[in-house]
């Protein structure tokens, strides 16, 4: 994630029990979440310029992690292929303390048999949490990795926080 976009919209770093969390936006949407990956963000030394919606966001991200919250309903805008935006919105509709397999999403896109394709997308989803790629396992319930925060510990630490058995 480049803070080039963090410099051209809203920019509120949170803390949360995973570590810092930056929320990138605009009046309108969050258009970036990211998890400090080795307690650093892409957005580090960038000036704080918090927007009605990211203060939202981060209401609700301390609402999630208090275990006072299961869905999100701020507004998210996320680019990507057409590909990509089918797979964030199979995401979208995981229910809290729920999961599907890399198959299963492939299968509901129509390509049943693209599990790389697949991973590679949840992998660029945007906004982790919000649209909750974490809840992306293989098919004998293993993580297989994250791309958020540090990696598969992060992963496990939203699946035991939403009680979802994992290996």
């Amino acid at each position: 994630m480049t803070p080039r976009t963090a410099s051209a919209a809203g920019l509120l770093t949170i803390d949360s029990p995973l570590g810092r969390i930056a929320l990138v936006g605009d009046d309108a949407a969050v258009t970036m979440l990211e998890i400090a990956a080795a307690g650093r963000l892409s957005t580090d030394g960038l000036p704080e310029s918090p927007t009605p919606v990211l203060r939202r966001a981060a209401a609700q991200l301390s609402e999630y992690f208090a275990g006072a919250r299961t869905a999100f309903d701020v507004p998210v805008r996320v680019q990507g292929t057409p590909f990509q935006q089918a797979i964030w919105q199979q995401l979208q509709q995981i229910p809290f303390g729920a999961v599907r397999g890399y198959g299963e999403l492939g299968l509901a896109t129509g390509r049943a048999t693209a599990g790389r394709a697949v991973g590679g997308a949840v992998g660029a989803n945007p906004v982790p949490l919000l649209i909750p790629c974490h809840r992306v396992l293989a098919s004998d319930a293993r993580i297989t990795g994250y791309s958020a925060g540090d990696g598969v510990i992060t992963k496990a630490w939203l699946l035991d926080h939403e009680g979802i058995p994992h290996r």
